[in-house]
């Protein structure tokens, strides 16, 4: 498989494990509830915690109506692209589904150029490391099949022995960024 063919699945609704810019991902499209919820099933997450949301562009954040002030823009411009997500304010009902009535979201635009281009044809994607909740993240695909079998799609590039993304909360009214994990 290619990456070209994983964005188009992606793009149409299926989960899959993928690499992420920091480690494997089971993905799947954030604007479509039923991949979500596939997700949520699949790794036995706990149904109040909403997942980080993979951008190609922070042009991608108007998707889900959310809208930056100055600061939050000019931080924004210093660390993406790159591995730190950001939880932003987003209290629209329609995104629920993703923000689990924390009326937030986080965020991450990767710098890994295949993931950019996987990004630009899929759309954002939820992107929570490829293990159950509990368990520790699959390093390889083999690994992650042990995980999840046949029920979704896989697309590898070897080890994968990152770290997850460092977690920053832009959501304050005041020009304050808490670190929420490095």
């Amino acid at each position: 498989m290619d990456w070209k063919k994983t964005a188009l699945f992606l793009k149409d609704g299926l989960a899959g494990v993928i690499p992420t810019d920091t480690i494997y991902g089971l993905c799947a499209s954030a604007l479509d509830k039923k991949a979500v919820e596939k997700v949520y099933e699949l790794r036995k997450r706990d149904s109040r915690k909403p997942m980080i949301i993979l951008i190609g562009s922070p042009d991608d954040l108007r998707k889900f109506d959310i809208v930056l002030s100055a600061w939050q823009k000019k931080i924004l411009e210093q660390i993406w692209p790159g591995k730190v997500s950001v939880v932003l304010p987003c209290s629209d009902k329609k995104f629920a589904y993703l923000h689990r009535g924390t009326k937030t979201l986080a965020f991450r635009l990767p710098k890994k150029r295949e993931l950019l281009k996987i990004l630009s044809i899929s759309g954002p994607l939820i992107a929570p490391s490829a293990n159950p909740e509990g368990k520790r993240p699959a390093k390889t695909i083999a690994e992650a099949k042990k995980y999840f079998g046949k029920n979704i799609f896989y697309y590898g590039r070897g080890n994968l022995a990152g770290a997850p993304s460092t977690l920053i909360d832009l959501t304050g009214k005041t020009n304050k960024i808490k670190i929420l994990r490095k």
